[in-house]
């Protein structure tokens, strides 16, 4: 599949790196398949984009990097819903915002989003009664001079 992006330009993704999801993400609901794109240069960092608005893509991590002891349940019917059949392959992730002052990045353990590698089917979780937030600040989990990641950083265009 060949997706244009604004941030990287025109960018060819495998059929079976497309993700489906399940149930969209907040206020994109009218957005259903995403790709993950890595880049060596933003690591930890990912970007979810979306594979027909060339504008949307999230900033994304695994939020085990940052916050260790991050756990969430996941009922009988999301696992069913995304035909989870081994656990191993459900790689969770979740969005960053970087502001202007990077030291404000945070990032939404709240709704966090599943996504099952072995079919690319995927979904955003909201977190009741959970003590997780939408605004995780980064710099509280670390010292935040370990924290690679600059406004300079979020804007360049690839």
């Amino acid at each position: 599949m060949i997706i244009d992006s604004v941030r990287f330009g025109r960018l060819e993704i495998p059929d079976d790196k497309v993700i489906t999801m399940q149930r969209p993400i907040l206020g994109f609901e009218h957005l259903a398949q995403f790709c993950l794109i890595q880049r060596e240069e933003m690591a930890p960092f990912h970007w979810l984009h979306s594979t027909k608005d060339p504008s949307v893509a999230f900033i994304v991590l695994n939020p085990a990097i940052f916050f260790e002891d991050y756990r969430i349940e996941v009922n009988p019917k999301e696992i069913a819903e995304l035909e989870i059949d081994d656990l191993k392959s459900v790689e969770t992730y979740a969005i960053v915002t970087v502001p202007e002052d990077p030291k404000e990045t945070s990032v939404n353990l709240q709704g966090p989003i599943l996504i099952n590698t072995e079919n690319g089917f995927a979904k955003q979780l909201v977190l009741v009664n959970s003590d997780y937030r939408v605004k995780h600040l980064i710099a509280d989990e670390l010292a935040f001079d370990d924290v690679a990641i600059t406004p300079e950083q979020e804007l360049v265009e690839i």
